[in-house]
């Protein structure tokens, strides 16, 4: 470890890590650059907006059987929200960063890669291509400023720096592409990760939270809207984008004060079956209704997508359609597809089928929300299906994501919500996809009805005789059909 000066402050800078070449004075929030001659002064660092990450300097954890500590973070910001990145320097020398994005976690380390690689022009979300002989799928491609800086970094940056960056993914693994400096990207590969799996230690907690940023992370605040002076809940360092269910007004609650982003008209309230901040008992967990979508398709088809969240366990959707109510989670590893005309995705050695592909549009949102949306967002949805599991890929405003879907029936919404659930009665038990599919079944059961109704009065007449070719009449019937309708499902 190198000690220094700070040259504005006086205060001790350290350096534990011979690679980095700057660090944020933790006192006056001076940059202090080292180079071969001197410890230079670049001015100052803006403060990292309202710090709720449960990550700080100094946490500790194992990645790969090696020990790290974070001694850095840079924080960034793009039109659709804000992430971090912590710089993490391992016992052996060797350093990585660790991408924190809603609760989303990957660990990257710089790599040096020989064969040829796109243009940034050349990236868009849903593409294909190939980084070290192995095959990717673009999942984002953001334009994003660093807005605030701690502890010692790798290179020199200040709050205005500019990047250029492409997220790759394929299943668990992660590749980041950094065109910041220049034509030719800076390659990070890694893979998504979680803080229990690194085994995290000295992690904030909610106490620690509050004391640095004034505010719990997570737990339900109000806010009033700029423009109409309505209440708006949301959740302070978790859901930093607000939509105000009364005037549509949009804001980022992420700095110290509101601002507003987009001002709104007064609309007609939408009918939903969950409120606002209503309350769900999941798993043991507690959850609660932050924010809420109403959607539709190019056919007119509409639904409503309800966000949920709990501090520990992170975001879920609930989605209300025609056929029933389903539960969604995005995907930290997703699916193999080899293109976007192919028919199936493979997840863990199961094959699942394309079903629908559509465009999707947002036709009102309310409430709070990790990042920003607004009416008018229109994105790709591609849907596979393996029996009643759904995987979903959604492609528009620069990133591309999957999400698995299962069904939730109507009786486990009414235990999960009780009193505060409003939804209408139990759905029909099969969607219209899967009605469509036992037509076979249907006719078939006309024609059981109609032998059984013509051999009433044989049946009374000469019962053991009659009652035995009309069971093989019936099965002769049942049978097919019952195969029938079960390789349409499929």
């Amino acid at each position: 470890m190198q000690t220094v000066s700070c040259p504005s402050c006086g205060a001790e800078v350290h350096f534990r890590s011979h690679a980095s070449v700057m660090a944020v004075c933790e006192y006056c929030k001076s940059t202090v650059l080292k180079d071969a001659d001197a410890v230079k002064d670049l001015g100052k660092m803006s403060s990292v907006l309202e710090d709720y990450s449960p990550i700080q300097i100094g946490t500790a954890g194992t990645h790969g059987g090696k020990k790290f500590t974070v001694i850095g973070r840079i924080q960034l910001r793009y039109a659709a929200g804000m992430w971090n990145e912590w710089y993490v320097l391992f016992d052996d020398g060797s350093a990585s960063w660790l991408g924190d994005s809603s609760g989303l976690y990957t660990m990257t380390t710089q790599r040096k890669v020989g064969d040829a690689l796109p243009q940034w022009s050349e990236l868009a979300p849903g593409q294909s291509c190939t980084v070290a002989n192995e095959r990717y799928t673009v999942a984002e491609v953001r334009n994003a400023e660093c807005v605030a800086g701690q502890g010692e970094l790798p290179f020199r940056v200040g709050a205005g720096y500019r990047i250029q960056v492409a997220d790759l993914r394929n299943r668990a693994a992660f590749v980041t592409l950094d065109y910041s400096d220049g034509a030719v990207p800076v390659v990070f590969t890694g893979t998504a990760v979680t803080l229990g799996a690194l085994k995290c230690q000295l992690l904030r907690d909610d106490e620690e939270i509050k004391r640095g940023a004034g505010k719990y992370r997570g737990k339900l605040d109000t806010l009033d809207c700029p423009s109409c002076g309505g209440a708006i809940a949301y959740l302070p360092g978790v859901t930093p984008h607000l939509i105000c269910p009364a005037c549509q007004t949009q804001i980022d609650a992420a700095g110290p004060q509101a601002q507003v982003l987009a001002a709104g008209a007064r609309v007609e309230a939408i009918p939903t079956s969950l409120t606002l901040g209503a309350r769900a008992k999941v798993n043991g967990q507690d959850f609660q209704v932050s924010g809420y979508m109403r959607r539709a398709d190019e056919e007119g088809s509409a639904w409503t997508e309800y966000l949920l969240f709990n501090s520990r366990a992170g975001f879920f959707w609930l989605v209300e359609t025609e056929s029933g109510w389903f539960r969604a989670n995005v995907m930290p590893e997703w699916p193999i597809w080899r293109a976007a005309d192919t028919a199936t995705v493979t997840l863990d050695n199961v094959s699942y089928a394309k079903r629908y592909e559509y465009n999707s549009t947002v036709l009102a949102a309310a409430g709070a929300f990790n990042w920003r949306v607004s009416a008018g967002d229109a994105t790709r949805v591609y849907e596979f299906f393996k029996g009643k599991t759904q995987l979903a890929a959604e492609v528009g405003g620069g990133e591309m994501t999957w999400s698995r879907s299962t069904p939730v029936a109507y009786d486990q919404m009414k235990t999960w919500f009780g009193s505060q659930f409003g939804g209408a009665g139990e759905a029909p038990a099969l969607p219209a996809e899967t009605a469509k599919a036992g037509k076979y079944g249907g006719v078939a059961s006309t024609f059981i009805w109609i032998i059984i109704t013509l051999n009433i009065v044989p049946l009374f007449v000469n019962f053991f005789s009659t009652a035995g070719f009309s069971l093989l009449a019936i099965l002769a019937i049942y049978l097919p059909a019952t195969f029938l309708d079960s390789n349409t499902d499929e």
